[in-house]
């Protein structure tokens, strides 16, 4: 087996304290094929079914003329000569519309889940993947910080051990909203913004509350963790800051 990688560990003043040995998680090889199908199943749970209703287009007075006419033998309305009920009339009903029973739900095994995890959170601790995602921070990753930061319950607080710890701008890189393209912008998404930094500790202790009100920062428990928190859009190597009792309690559910 290879030596365990190390990680310094900072205190909330931004001064490195001590150093730990990262968990073999860290050691993880990089697999954004299964990163990708993980947080695409974990997306789908959250899809909401829809459809018509079974009958419509079927509810109508509509019967055909028969022959003799001169007139093709499709289903018109009574006292009338509109066309209803065929889908391949105009004003008829739809051939192939949604329907709630369809199956939305992408599955993946519970290995693979298990696999994309720990390749999304080795990604963490890869500089260059972090950097390409366009994180903008100083020095090197993953950040661990001492347990103190659970204490931490203003976001004053928050704002600046982010820029004791230098990561600071990349918040500031956050606050930039786009607006979307296409439709989305009549359906309640009219703006994108990007992701910064994720918090990961063991406890949480008033730090959720505190750091909500940051743009692009997110909040996770150890217990809570997920991958799509760790490569949102599917895409891996998010700037995450550590707590030093996270990643002890990591080490112990290898």
């Amino acid at each position: 087996m290879n030596d365990a990688k190390k990680a310094r560990v900072f205190n909330t003043s931004g001064d490195v304290v001590g150093e730990i040995d990262l968990p073999d998680t860290f050691s993880e090889p990089y697999r954004p094929d299964i990163i990708k199908k993980a947080v695409l199943s974990i997306q789908s749970r959250r899809y909401q079914p829809h459809g018509v209703k079974p009958y419509a287009g079927y509810d109508t007075s509509a019967e055909s003329w028969g022959v003799g006419r001169g007139v093709s033998r499709i289903a018109r309305i009574k006292n009338g000569r509109r066309a209803a009920r065929s889908p391949g009339a105009v004003g008829g009903r739809r051939a192939h519309p949604p329907k709630v029973e369809k199956n939305l739900l992408e599955k993946i095994n519970k290995k693979e889940m298990r696999k994309a995890l720990r390749s999304a959170i080795a990604a963490t601790s890869d500089k260059d993947l972090v950097m390409r995602r366009g994180h903008i921070f100083e020095g090197e990753v993953p950040i661990i910080l001492k347990d103190e930061i659970e204490e931490l319950s203003k976001t004053k607080e928050v704002d600046e051990l982010f820029k004791r710890v230098r990561v600071w701008d990349d918040v500031e890189r956050a606050k930039e909203k786009k607006i979307r393209s296409g439709k989305g912008k009549m359906r309640g998404r009219r703006y994108k913004r990007k992701r910064s930094a994720l918090i990961i500790t063991a406890d949480d202790k008033g730090l959720r509350k505190a750091s909500k009100n940051l743009p692009g920062v997110d909040f996770s428990l150890l217990s809570d963790l997920n991958v799509e928190l760790l490569a949102p859009g599917t895409h891996a190597g998010r700037l995450t800051i550590w707590s030093e009792s996270a990643v002890k309690m990591l080490r112990k559910s290898e």
